[in-house]
């Protein structure tokens, strides 16, 4: 077999990637080890950015984001109960964020490939990587027990931290930075409908909590709790408790409880693995970084990722002109290394650290009272929540 483009991983950025080429006449075929079925459920993020709605609408894949996405203008802080709001749209000359969960967003994704016959190879087992510095790079894998070989351009890793993608690429080549955080989230979906409009982080002494939603009528909770801790330790009773507590008596008291469908813990890290590019390799999305969830940055910066890919892509196809490929890694790590800083940021203003003292916990306070009183400082996050500019090819 032969292609223009590989694309090892069928997540947002090889999804988002496959369409973009395909919408440029560039031939690619996407490689998955999971099934459909594994991949769509897979619950994860759900506020995305102005790139990624507007990037939705170019691709043809919004009708389903147009009417069933909620669209939030704003998000809310709260300290120890007292919540104050953040006026995103106006702050920011008209940006919003839309509240759609990546399990929708694949979805859009899968079956628009199926109606425009967008090749993915389902259950590819013993994915491997080979002449990755040569000018004919080639990707074998197993499937049904036999043995396949796909001739190509170029191979794009999209397969997430623990790939192949970025395994490939020599350690005496590739640097890698990361943070872990010592505590998790503990998040629950339940059919009961959202406490608030908008989304609200909140820092309580006893640790961070945040109200979000799916929809009208789903609720994703989410509670900061010990890394060694188990789901079957946080029974739905336990964890309402906990969320009300944590939002304060007054937004608590308008809890809706329910029993949840889906509970599961999930640690945090920072993790970013330079360069994006080695050879005829590029990483795109969690093959390349991580951040924690509290900034919701993830799928978005997936997406910017291959925004970016696919343009310098195009451009060496289209036109012969190399600049864009040649200037990805550089390019794409500029908008990487904001978007950790500000998840970092986030999640040090929000959380409660084990080894945190009483000066530690005062200079958290003052942080959030500085938010709460200055415009300037609204702005600067409310620049980063909705997701800064990709920046010029250079």
């Amino acid at each position: 077999m032969r292609t223009q483009v590989a694309i090892i991983g069928a997540g947002p950025a090889g999804m988002f990637l496959a369409h973009l080429l395909h919408r440029d006449g560039i031939d690619a075929i996407v490689i998955e080890r999971r099934d459909r079925a594994y991949v769509e459920g897979r619950v994860r993020a759900g506020v995305l950015e102005q790139v990624t709605v507007d990037l939705m609408h170019r691709l043809g894949l919004a009708t389903r984001l147009e009417r069933e996405g909620l669209v939030h203008g704003g998000t809310n802080l709260s300290l120890d109960g007292r919540m104050f709001h953040i006026d995103m749209k106006t702050l920011t000359g008209g940006a919003t964020v839309t509240v759609y969960g990546q399990q929708e967003v694949m979805r859009d994704l899968f079956d628009a490939a199926d109606d425009r016959d967008v090749p993915i190879i389902w259950n590819a087992a013993d994915v491997a990587l080979d002449d990755l510095a040569s000018t004919r790079p080639r990707v074998t894998w197993r499937e049904e027990g036999i043995g396949r070989r796909l001739d190509c351009d170029f191979v794009v890793g999209c397969d997430g931290y623990h790939g192949i993608s970025r395994a490939s690429i020599p350690a005496d080549v590739l640097r890698t930075f990361e943070r872990v955080y010592p505590f998790g989230w503990l998040g629950i979906l339940a059919d009961v409908p959202p406490v608030e409009d908008e989304l609200i982080y909140a820092n309580h002494e006893r640790g961070f909590a945040l109200a979000s939603m799916r929809s009208a009528t789903r609720s994703r909770y989410y509670v900061q709790c010990a890394l060694d801790d188990a789901v079957d330790d946080w029974p739905d009773e336990r964890f309402w408790d906990e969320l009300c507590l944590r939002l304060g008596s007054d937004v608590g008291s308008r809890v809706t409880r329910g029993p949840s469908f889906e509970k599961a813990i999930a640690p945090l890290r920072s993790f970013v693995g330079e360069p994006m590019r080695w050879g005829r390799l590029f990483l795109a999305g969690d093959a390349a970084h991580i951040v924690p969830p509290t900034g919701a940055k993830g799928m978005n910066l997936a997406v910017s990722d291959v925004t970016m890919l696919g343009e310098a892509l195009a451009q060496h196809y289209q036109a012969g002109n190399d600049a864009g490929i040649d200037g990805y890694s550089r390019r794409a790590l500029a908008r990487v290394w904001k978007a950790e800083r500000f998840s970092w940021w986030f999640t040090s203003v929000t959380h409660r650290f084990p080894t945190m003292d009483g000066f530690d916990r005062r200079i958290q306070m003052a942080e959030l009272e500085y938010i709460r009183g200055s415009e300037a400082a609204q702005r600067a996050l409310a620049e980063n929540y909705v997701g800064l500019p990709l920046g010029a090819a250079r």
